[in-house]
């Protein structure tokens, strides 16, 4: 179950909104975990046995943290925090790159070992993240102890942002857990947040999308199909993801909940390190704070730091999927942010800001052609291909660009600042008349939304596949 689906938006949601409602406040965490499991096990009726044994074992582990920090051993808290983190990794290692190292270790010695052909559980990338912040914040002391297990399973199966984030570390809802106010204006914005991202993924996402499955369609594509496939690859994926996200923030707000933000026009940025300080914020947050920094950061030397940097940034990428294009993907972000860090800095403060733009487009869109494509021969076709050698044009992208190219520039604009400006402007000149803006905002992005779940099959979710 998705949340761009019919079955979401019209049975399920209001299913459980009525019901935690109607709840006393007390049973309201317990109605959060059973509807998450079932939003779960809808999909996945297998798997949701591991996510409940996730949370057992996480569940115990911090109490453990607590118990051995109060009775001053450290040493064994410092080992139920290994365990917690051996058994959530070793899980997320084995289904989801089990067969991946089963299929290299055959390549590679010859050997004959069955191939795993295992499902990858939905969501498994980002709850065990999760389930790991919260013991070692428990252990670090930036968060109490869960003594509830429902209410700590709230929060690992919490369905907003269950299958796609952001990952919500446990230190910033954990008082919400168990004291939070919802209020009909948090319900109000929380609703027009989820309403907008249901516009952002099926409305732009899904009709941009189009276009990328046509260009990757071509056997032979010229410099401008090429450049204008990446294009709506990349608006694809931010729109879908990002749509997601605010989808995720908004019901997390219709529950009382405040979760973090994950995107901040992440295609303004003008260095390659703003652009992972404004892309899916929330993972570049956990690996800073639970990977680079206690490795040693910034503390040790410059080549222990750039060590430190391919080290996080080999399992960003791997962490995305168990594909060799993933972990080139990671590694190319982790030499491009040390030459910054080390080489660049300077030179990149110095340069006007629309060079500094054009220089971190054309990286990013290089790593997203990485990043989309299956295989890294395949990519470094394409890139030739974005090069030039097949063509500068030719008929097929002379068609796409009639096609598409208004979407392609209404899209780009879309993904500035310039439409939330836009309604700014509107406010402070309407005033309270503003509202029936949003209403009619509102109404139309639903209404064309359901037309078009309605009527068209193309409703993929990309982070479905990490």
């Amino acid at each position: 179950m998705i949340f761009s689906s019919l079955l979401f938006l019209f049975r399920f949601l209001p299913a459980v909104l009525a019901v935690y409602y109607l709840a006393p406040r007390f049973a309201r965490n317990a109605v959060l975990f059973f509807f998450s499991l079932f939003f779960y096990a809808w999909g996945e009726p297998v798997y949701v046995v591991l996510m409940i044994f996730s949370t057992v074992v996480d569940y115990v582990h911090g109490r453990l943290v607590d118990r051995f920090l109060r009775q001053g051993r450290r040493g064994r808290a410092r080992g139920a925090v290994l365990s917690s983190a051996v058994i959530n990794l070793g899980l997320l290692g084995f289904f989801k790159y089990g067969g991946f190292l089963v299929e290299n270790l055959n390549l590679c010695f010859g050997l004959s070992l069955p191939p795993l052909s295992l499902p990858l559980p939905v969501g498994i990338s980002f709850y065990t993240f999760q389930t790991m912040s919260y013991t070692i914040d428990v252990y670090r002391g930036e968060a109490e102890v869960q003594k509830n297990i429902i209410s700590f399973g709230a929060y690992v199966a919490m369905f907003p942002q269950l299958i796609a984030g952001p990952i919500v570390r446990y230190q910033t809802i954990s008082r919400e857990m168990d004291n939070r106010k919802e209020t009909a204006d948090e319900f109000a914005q929380g609703s027009l947040r989820f309403l907008t991202g249901l516009g952002k993924k099926v409305l732009i996402a899904n009709n941009i999308g189009l276009l990328w499955e046509s260009v990757k369609g071509i056997e032979e594509v010229s410099a401008l199909g090429a450049w204008m496939g990446i294009l709506a690859f990349a608006l694809q994926l931010y729109f879908d993801f990002s749509g997601y996200s605010d989808m995720a923030i908004g019901l997390g707000r219709m529950f009382g909940f405040h979760f973090p933000e994950n995107f901040r026009y992440p295609y303004l940025a003008v260095s390659i390190t703003d652009f992972w300080r404004r892309w899916h914020i929330s993972l570049g947050t956990w690996f800073r704070e639970y990977v680079y920094i206690p490795l040693g950061g910034n503390r040790k030397g410059k080549k222990k730091q750039f060590l430190f940097l391919m080290i996080v940034w080999a399992l960003t990428g791997i962490w995305h999927g168990a594909a060799w294009n993933f972990l080139a993907w990671g590694l190319y972000f982790g030499i491009l942010l040390a030459v910054e860090k080390f080489f660049l800095k300077p030179v990149l403060e110095r340069l006007p800001a629309w060079a500094g733009w054009l220089y971190t487009f054309v990286l990013v869109m290089v790593s997203w052609v990485i990043f989309a494509l299956d295989s890294l021969k395949q990519a470094g076709d394409y890139l030739l291909a974005m090069a030039g050698r097949n063509g500068l044009w030719d008929e097929k992208s002379l068609y796409l660009l009639a096609s598409y190219g208004l979407l392609l520039v209404v899209f780009t604009v879309g993904a500035t600042p310039l439409p939330s400006k836009a309604a700014e402007y509107l406010r402070e000149k309407t005033g309270e008349k503003f509202v029936v803006f949003e209403l009619l905002f509102v109404v139309l992005v639903f209404g064309f939304s359901v037309v078009y779940l309605t009527g068209d099959t193309y409703n993929p979710f990309l982070y479905f596949r990490f």
